[in-house]
């Protein structure tokens, strides 16, 4: 075999699976968004704009984001820390956070519901404490803030996991000798963790920054578990345009959106967490 073609072949296994379950839905979701029966429109597009939970749904989806990825990141990299610099127990510890990586969006849901719903964790220590006299529908649609929280806490409970296991691999990737030698020359704790392992990581943070986003912005089972339709977020609205009112051209469109505004925040993220040329390690 041409040594040539030979990492073509290789490759082509990946670009058939790409193809057949990427490029080809792709394709076929931005035919329905822009087609009617008289040809290419925009009208799909118009009616989802128009809808008064689109913008709703929009700036809670972005604030959902920006109130659950930046906590994220700081826990990701403190737990990383944690336990690369562990000598005994390490392997027991990841295996425990990470845990959480194992349950279902829903499945998650349902488990802070547990916590937050009336006859709930929450409400029974509340009760037992005696901060309250009776019950209370936490969740309820006139306690938007509630329901924000209780899912914001539930994303964090189940999804830093996906950012701790890149950067812990990350870490490990770091030489020791970076570190040891900041220390003998006098840097603080706090200046080797900021001028030396953060630049370092920069790779396997930006990886895991644009994988949590991009789940972030199609966040849907956790909301729907919590909030129902008392929190609309893009996601729900499309699976509502979908199933419940029966216009997948519509949901097409937000699809779309979903879609744009992942790939935006995924060339952010190449742009500004990109690493300079000979900075590998």
């Amino acid at each position: 075999m041409d040594n040539r073609t030979l990492p073509y072949l290789l490759l082509l296994p990946a670009t058939l699976f790409l193809c057949v379950f990427f490029l080809y839905p792709f394709a076929l979701v931005a035919w329905q968004a822009f087609t009617n029966e008289a040809g290419f429109t925009l009208e799909h597009f118009r009616t989802m704009a128009d809808h008064w939970k689109f913008p709703i749904a929009f700036w809670n989806t972005m604030l959902l984001a920006l109130a659950v990825v930046p906590v994220q990141v700081v826990l990701s990299i403190t737990m990383a820390m944690m336990v690369t610099r562990m000598q005994r127990g390490r392997d027991i510890m990841l295996y425990i956070w990470t845990i959480p990586l194992g349950i279902s969006d829903l499945a998650a849901g349902i488990i802070w519901l547990a916590i937050f719903e009336q006859t709930g964790f929450l409400n029974s220590m509340l009760y037992g404490l005696g901060v309250i006299e009776q019950p209370t529908n936490f969740l309820s649609y006139q306690n938007t803030w509630v329901i924000f929280i209780a899912i914001a806490l539930a994303e964090i409970w189940r999804a830093t996991a996906i950012m701790l296991v890149i950067l812990v691999a990350g870490l490990g990737l770091i030489p020791k000798e970076y570190d040891e030698a900041a220390e003998v020359f006098g840097a603080s704790r706090w200046q080797r963790l900021w001028k030396v392992t953060l630049p370092l990581l920069r790779p396997s943070l930006q990886t895991a920054l644009i994988l949590r986003v991009i789940l972030a912005f199609e966040v849907f089972a956790v909301v729907a578990a919590l909030g129902g339709t008392s929190l609309p977020v893009l996601m729900g609205e499309t699976y509502n345009y979908q199933f419940e009112l029966q216009d997948g051209h519509v949901a097409a469109a937000l699809a779309l959106v979903i879609l744009a505004i992942s790939i935006a925040f995924t060339l952010f993220f190449l742009r500004v967490l990109r690493v300079p040329k000979g900075a590998q390690i």
